[in-house]
């Protein structure tokens, strides 16, 4: 009764509206190339429409002149078709977004005749961006949304801490890294290309469940020495779904469809390293302490209110 009880009371602390909010939507600012003579260009700006403060402007060089057409919703976009008429070629100047929110970075990618690509990033703190005279970038600005993804997943890091919890062993923990490592980067790559598709709001719903799965599995203590990585993998296939999630939403350019994906696939390495280095720092900390904590039961009891929460409120939103 007393786990009853716990639970309850960190799922009502929990409940806030930001645990319902977590979705990774970044900003793309698309350039297509009309006219290499003339200086043409067709830009789309999408926006996504669940967004802290007011959308987001691109400010573009001053000797170019704009024509907006009438905003439309697209998914999880608010979209804006501009036409732009240049002086000059827009390589070796500012483009610039204002009213970025902290919780969105956005997308630039210019797509020039001569089959060029140049993609970039620009967020709350790097407001503008040079677009160089020469292309010599492949995908990098992925390697921040990458990033970022991880970092903004409160499920994905959830998932990450209740796994480790669950294995024994230094050599396991690599193992078992290494296997949900594996599989999120195979369906990524799956979902992305298109070869296999799945409604995100089931994805978002069944990864929560595997948050509640780990939550029990913490609760009756159970540590797996011998097969983790099994676990590890299954539930790294969900993930990498929801992954692909912000890669599907704003779109890839195919001209550089593999190193978008390796730069974007990178980002959540690193990220997911810096999480796991800070989870066992903690977990050794706290061990070594003369403090009397069971933290596996406190994480337990986290993990399950969070995703038995998620659970309901995504359950809720995909059915209306």
């Amino acid at each position: 009764m007393n786990r009853v009880a716990a639970l309850l009371l960190i799922t009502s602390i929990l409940v806030p509206s930001y645990l319902s909010a977590h979705e990774f939507n970044p900003a793309h600012l698309v350039l297509n190339e009309i006219d290499e003579v003339a200086f043409e260009y067709q830009a789309q700006w999408m926006y996504p429409k669940k967004n802290i403060g007011q959308r987001g402007e691109v400010v573009f060089p001053l000797a170019c002149s704009r024509v907006n057409e009438s905003l439309y919703y697209q998914g999880k976009y608010v979209v804006e078709n501009i036409k732009l008429d240049c002086e000059s070629s827009i390589k070796g100047d500012y483009l610039e977004i204002t009213d970025l929110s902290v919780l969105t970075d956005a997308l630039v990618t210019i797509n020039y005749l001569d089959g060029q690509v140049f993609e970039g990033l620009i967020n709350l703190r790097n407001s503008k961006l040079l677009v160089p005279k020469k292309i010599t970038i492949y995908g990098s600005g992925y390697f921040n949304l990458g990033l970022a993804h991880l970092f903004s997943g409160l499920d994905h890091i959830l998932f990450l801490l209740g796994l480790l919890l669950i294995v024994s062993g230094f050599f396991n923990v690599i193992k078992t890294v290494t296997a949900f490592t594996l599989a999120h980067s195979i369906t990524l790559a799956l979902s992305v290309t298109g070869t296999v598709l799945i409604p995100q709001s089931t994805v978002e719903i069944l990864i929560a469940v595997t948050i509640v799965y780990l939550a029990l599995e913490i609760s009756q203590n159970k540590l797996y020495k011998t097969t983790p990585w099994f676990i590890a993998f299954g539930f790294g296939l969900l993930h990498g779904f929801g992954f692909a999630s912000a890669l599907t939403e704003i779109g890839l350019s195919d001209s550089n469809l593999f190193y978008s994906l390796l730069f974007f696939n990178i980002g959540i390495e690193i990220g997911q390293i810096l999480v796991i280095l800070i989870f066992l720092l903690c977990i050794y900390v706290i061990k070594r302490s003369s403090l009397q904590i069971n933290y596996p039961i406190f994480v337990s009891y986290l993990l399950g209110g969070v995703g038995f929460y998620w659970v309901i409120d995504r359950s809720i939103n995909m059915i209306l």
